[in-house]
């Protein structure tokens, strides 16, 4: 058995390729009982369908209930997935804001797990006015909690994304309002993208 770095959370991981298991092998391996199997069917579903995950369309029940899992390696991979989701159908994706909060705020969990809820707030968030005064509380508080840490700068690339999208007026000015102290007291990239998220809920 091959060991592999884990590129986004640069821990160690004992990974069993699956680059050679079909979909449904794929499928079944994710709603399996072993951890392992589990963790590496939803890398590899990950890295064949992200970028266009129209055949895990009728599977988004099974991507939901995985948010449920214990590991956080198959959790943030199927939260990759349901982004990708809910870019093209938010409304099958409704059901995943509960488990995207606890993935949000999982203390045990790793930085990338907290990096891909975010992701998806924001992408899910995006889709309507409706949907943005559903995910802003979440937002605002991972905001917060997240300031500094390493992953903070990859989910200021996720709110910009979010604060050019049809937000509600609402959610608008409480957003801006959140930026204002990094705009105006912080430095730096940190400094620059709170000014750009001001300056694009102002349009």
């Amino acid at each position: 058995m091959a060991s592999s770095k884990n590129a986004k959370s640069g821990s160690v991981t004992n990974c069993i390729s699956l680059d050679s298991f079909t979909f449904d092998e794929l499928i079944e391996a994710l709603g399996g009982s072993s951890r392992r199997m589990r963790q590496n069917a939803a890398h590899e579903l990950s890295v064949r369908y992200v970028a266009n995950p129209d055949e895990l369309i009728p599977f988004v029940e099974l991507l939901i209930q995985s948010l449920d899992l214990p590991e956080s390696r198959t959790r943030w991979d199927c939260l990759d997935l349901l982004t990708a989701i809910a870019a093209k159908r938010p409304e099958l994706c409704t059901d995943a804001l509960a488990g995207t909060e606890i993935a949000l705020f999982d203390d045990e969990g790793a930085g990338p797990l907290r990096l891909a809820a975010v992701r998806f707030l924001c992408t899910f968030g995006s889709t309507s006015p409706e949907r943005s005064d559903r995910v802003w509380g979440l937002l605002d508080e991972a905001i917060q909690c997240y300031h500094g840490d390493p992953e903070y700068q990859d989910m200021m690339s996720a709110l910009l994304d979010f604060s050019v999208a049809d937000l509600s007026d609402n959610v608008k000015e409480a957003f801006a309002e959140r930026m204002k102290f990094d705009a105006e007291n912080n430095r730096g990239l940190t400094r620059t993208r709170s000014q750009r998220i001001i300056d694009n809920l102002s349009r």
